[in-house]
């Protein structure tokens, strides 16, 4: 088993990939259709079965999509290239959501905007427990990869999923509003990693020339959606909050809130009430 795990961590380092030893051991457990303990007890093991999995990392594709899986808010969601796969970062939403709405049985409606994976929307459903949600994204192949982790997780009664260009299909208003939108810049793409702009999917991505197309669409439907005393939380590029705070305003109360690097990484948006 060791020698294995050299000989695909050498592949591994050699392809430019950090932590070639952990990966190589996360490639051997999926090989072996195994867990780390059960690894541990292998002593022959074929290089055919590693082969096809390793080759596609060394190729550059993401781990999460070789795997098919991807943990968030400690709920596990199945990943394909039709969505982008979940980031810690994005966590960064759900907290800014629950410090916003304190009272979890205020909100029953909840509109996930370019829904991917729907993992804000499902994991924001297991926090908010009376809440029913609504996941939109741009792609039939990613709504119906939402809709099955909602049955995955045993939420498919309180979730549905839909293609739309934004809230283009949508005539109703929402408690919670939530949005992670394309926000790099066009000419930046080619610069990502390569996990990143070879395989996930560039309309995910990409915000036009200064990153904030998809704010300045949002931000336009964002209105007609919220019910009274409703929040909308939008996830942040580095360096952004100034900027979308900028296009928010005077139509909202914007107030940015870090993550754990203490970088803006969600806006909470509010309409803020009539002067009497």
């Amino acid at each position: 088993m060791a020698e294995a795990v050299a000989a695909a961590a050498a592949r591994l380092d050699a392809a430019g990939i950090p932590d070639a030893r952990r990966e190589a051991r996360i490639l051997l457990v999926a090989a072996l259709n195994t867990d780390a303990a059960g690894l541990l007890r292998q002593t022959e093991i074929d290089p055919a079965l590693l082969a096809p999995l390793l080759a596609r990392r060394v190729a550059r594709e993401p781990m999460a999509y070789i795997l098919g899986r991807r943990e968030f808010w400690g709920l596990s969601f199945a990943v394909t290239p039709a969505a982008l796969i979940p980031r810690p970062d994005s966590e960064t939403l759900l907290e800014a959501a629950l410090a916003a709405r304190p009272d979890r049985t205020t909100v029953r409606r909840i509109l996930d905007l370019g829904t991917g994976t729907g993992c804000l929307l499902l994991a924001a459903l297991t926090e908010f427990g009376d809440a029913y949600g609504i996941g939109v994204d741009l792609w039939p192949a990613a709504a119906a990869l939402a809709q099955r982790n909602a049955v995955a997780l045993g939420l498919g009664p309180r979730a549905a999923f839909l293609a739309s260009d934004w809230a283009a299909a949508l005539d109703a208003r929402f408690d919670l509003v939530l949005c992670n939108p394309p926000y790099i810049t066009s000419p930046e793409l080619a610069g990502l990693m390569p996990e990143v702009a070879r395989y996930e999917p560039r309309a995910a991505l990409d915000g036009g020339a200064d990153g904030l197309d998809a704010y300045r669409a949002v931000l336009a439907a964002l209105p007609a959606l919220l019910a009274p005393g409703g929040v909308a939380v939008l996830e942040l590029g580095a360096g952004q909050a100034p900027a979308v705070m900028a296009l928010a305003e005077p139509g909202f109360i914007a107030t940015p809130r870090p993550d754990l690097s203490g970088q803006d990484r969600a806006l909470i948006l509010r309409i803020p009430e009539p002067r009497k």
